[in-house]
């Protein structure tokens, strides 16, 4: 096959108009302003909201190619729940800062831990997916998943505060509803029981009722599964099922130890 040729079947198979890499790309430099927007004392406030409002209007011009989508009037409205926002994260890291240990300071939290990040993407693209707006939310969700290895659905209806610790491999579906005071750790899925597109308006991930602990790796499934406020899930629980207030839940291993010398 001649250069030519090879060319002409890539362009032919390059049929998806509006897949523009671009499109990622700005995304991630707004949310990355945004993040030092709110958070950076040495980031000024006015100047960068007025630059955030620009990338946003170009963003909303690159996904909105329905027609009928005026999705650059959205701005102000998201821009005056700035504000409430914030405060929300501020409990988040207050609550990381007061609960763990090894935290030496809220700005240690804020700079440093990969859970108030993925809790920070969350909060921000969540309220563009409330308004509606294509494919940003998803994709400013990816950045913290791609940073973290942290996977919040911003359609996740998600209490204050709320704790991830460690973070790395924890899954959250976009159905997954968890009330206040909730803490999970490292490698928690709260997942549906099975794929299918005709479940795409579903309830499919399950509720985490308040004051619950989810510790590693355990697995919780289905729209239909409740976790009782005030209960505990052990690591490396599998749960498909609802739990009761006040429950204490745990897996419990067998486990073989061999002495090797002979």
């Amino acid at each position: 096959m001649s250069q030519s040729e090879v060319i002409e079947k890539i362009k032919a198979q390059k049929n998806l108009p509006n897949l523009k890499f671009s499109i990622k790309e700005k995304t991630e430099a707004f949310t990355n302003n945004l993040f030092y927007t709110l958070f950076d004392e040495e980031t000024p406030v006015k100047e960068n909201i007025k630059k955030l409002g620009e990338d946003f209007e170009e963003l909303a011009d690159l996904v909105c190619w329905e027609p009928d989508t005026p999705c650059r009037d959205i701005w102000q409205e998201y821009l005056d729940r700035l504000p409430e926002i914030l405060k929300k994260l501020h409990k988040d890291a207050r609550a990381i800062s007061e609960n763990d240990p090894a935290a030496n300071s809220i700005e240690e939290v804020i700079l440093s831990y990969p859970g108030f990040f993925a809790i920070a993407i969350y909060r921000f693209s969540h309220e563009f997916y409330k308004f509606g707006l294509p494919l940003v939310p998803r994709l400013m969700a990816e950045c913290a998943h791609a940073l973290t290895g942290t996977d919040i659905n911003p359609g996740a209806h998600i209490g204050t505060p709320f704790f991830i610790d460690h973070a790395t491999g924890v899954v959250i579906g976009e159905t997954a509803v968890i009330e206040d005071n909730v803490k999970i750790y490292q490698g928690v899925t709260l997942g549906a029981l099975y794929v299918d597109r005709n479940l795409k308006d579903v309830k499919r991930h399950p509720t985490i009722e308040k004051n619950v602990t989810i510790y590693a790796n355990a697995t919780i499934l289905g729209g239909e599964t409740i976790i009782g406020a005030n209960s505990v899930i052990g690591g490396n629980v599998w749960l498909t099922a609802s739990v009761p207030k006040n429950s204490m839940v745990s897996h419990n291993p067998q486990i073989n130890i061999k002495n090797t010398n002979r």
